[in-house]
């Protein structure tokens, strides 16, 4: 994709945007794919670098290739989401295992009424989409087949929904 391209998707362009979309979103899961997330999954990370490209559309750069900057847009995303995990993760593995044997269930327990209480703070649609496919591990297609809604709209709600519930459990 060349230099008129990227200035027509500065500009804005819905055709150009779409165009992006179509021709990079398969290239971009296959990428997201490679990494193992325990809260998202790579159609969150997909439609978060699309969501960023249009955001920050007129920060593009009409001298390096489309596709590098679009690559380079997901990755960071995907780096800053694996920081952001390791942050949470990192524990001493000495006082884990000691708290392990005391607490595993309650910490469980209270982490899934905290999560169920973010849940239950999204808009209807969002819970019957967060829930479908992150507690009943159902695909974009089955929860579409059972909506009406595309995948694509199923991918917006779940991106909106784990953006929220991210946001909540940052804050407690």
């Amino acid at each position: 994709m060349n230099k008129k391209f990227i200035v027509s998707l500065k500009k804005g362009n819905e055709a150009a945007f779409k165009e992006a979309y179509l021709k990079y979103y398969d290239k971009l899961i296959n990428i997201a794919k490679r990494f193992n997330f325990t809260v998202l999954t790579p159609q969150d990370f997909v439609q978060e670098t699309f969501l960023r490209l249009y955001n920050k559309r007129e920060l593009l750069n009409e001298d390096v290739l489309f596709d590098k900057q679009l690559f380079t847009i997901c990755k960071n995303i995907i780096i800053n989401h694996v920081n952001r995990e390791n942050k949470i993760i990192q524990l001493d593995p000495l006082q884990l295992e000691v708290e392990q044997e005391d607490t595993d269930s309650g910490i469980f327990e209270e982490r899934q009424e905290k999560l169920q209480i973010f849940i239950n703070q999204l808009p209807e649609q969002q819970q019957k989409i967060f829930t479908l496919h992150k507690l009943e591990n159902l695909s974009y297609k089955e929860i579409a087949e059972i909506t009406d809604l595309s995948e694509k709209t199923i991918a917006n709600h779940i991106y909106l929904a784990s953006k929220f519930i991210r946001k909540k459990v940052e804050n407690h």
